[in-house]
Protein backbone atom coordinates (compact mmCIF):
# COMPACT_ATOMS: atom_id res chain seq x y z
CA UNK A 1 0.00 0.00 0.00
CA UNK A 2 1.44 3.18 -0.89
CA UNK A 3 2.05 5.43 2.05
CA UNK A 4 -0.04 8.50 1.29
CA UNK A 5 -3.12 6.19 0.86
CA UNK A 6 -2.22 4.54 3.98
CA UNK A 7 -1.85 7.81 5.70
CA UNK A 8 -5.46 9.65 4.15
CA UNK A 9 -7.19 6.03 5.39
CA UNK A 10 -5.58 6.76 8.81
CA UNK A 11 -6.86 10.12 8.88
CA UNK A 12 -10.05 9.03 8.06
CA UNK A 13 -10.41 6.58 10.72
CA UNK A 14 -9.14 8.91 13.63
CA UNK A 15 -11.68 11.58 12.48
CA UNK A 16 -14.42 9.13 12.79
CA UNK A 17 -12.87 7.82 16.26
CA UNK A 18 -12.69 11.42 17.25
CA UNK A 19 -16.67 11.73 16.19
CA UNK A 20 -17.46 8.53 18.03
CA UNK A 21 -15.81 9.90 20.93
CA UNK A 22 -17.58 13.42 21.35
CA UNK A 23 -20.94 11.72 20.69
CA UNK A 24 -22.57 12.94 24.55
CA UNK A 25 -23.36 9.57 26.45
CA UNK A 26 -26.89 9.52 27.26
CA UNK A 27 -26.63 8.63 31.48
CA UNK A 28 -30.54 6.24 31.37
CA UNK A 29 -29.33 3.99 28.50
CA UNK A 30 -27.68 0.54 29.60
CA UNK A 31 -24.37 0.27 27.78
CA UNK A 32 -24.48 -1.75 24.83
CA UNK A 33 -23.21 -5.39 24.90
CA UNK A 34 -20.20 -4.27 22.70
CA UNK A 35 -19.15 -1.38 25.64
CA UNK A 36 -20.34 -4.89 28.42
CA UNK A 37 -17.70 -6.94 26.26
CA UNK A 38 -15.12 -4.07 26.29
CA UNK A 39 -15.25 -4.07 30.47
CA UNK A 40 -15.40 -7.55 31.00
CA UNK A 41 -12.35 -8.17 28.85
CA UNK A 42 -10.53 -5.22 30.75
CA UNK A 43 -11.08 -6.48 33.83
CA UNK A 44 -10.13 -10.31 32.49
CA UNK A 45 -7.01 -8.81 31.17
CA UNK A 46 -6.24 -7.00 34.28
CA UNK A 47 -7.31 -10.33 36.59
CA UNK A 48 -4.61 -11.89 34.17
CA UNK A 49 -1.88 -9.11 34.56
CA UNK A 50 -2.51 -8.87 38.67
CA UNK A 51 -0.93 -10.75 41.22
CA UNK A 52 -3.20 -12.73 43.48
CA UNK A 53 -2.67 -10.93 46.70
CA UNK A 54 -4.14 -7.74 45.37
CA UNK A 55 -7.94 -7.74 44.16
CA UNK A 56 -9.20 -5.73 41.14
CA UNK A 57 -12.32 -3.91 41.07
CA UNK A 58 -12.76 -1.31 38.16
CA UNK A 59 -15.00 1.56 39.09
CA UNK A 60 -17.53 2.24 35.74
Amino acid sequence: MHADIHLQLHALAAAEAHRAAERPCHAGESPTLRVQLGRRLVELGLRLATPTDRPVSLAA
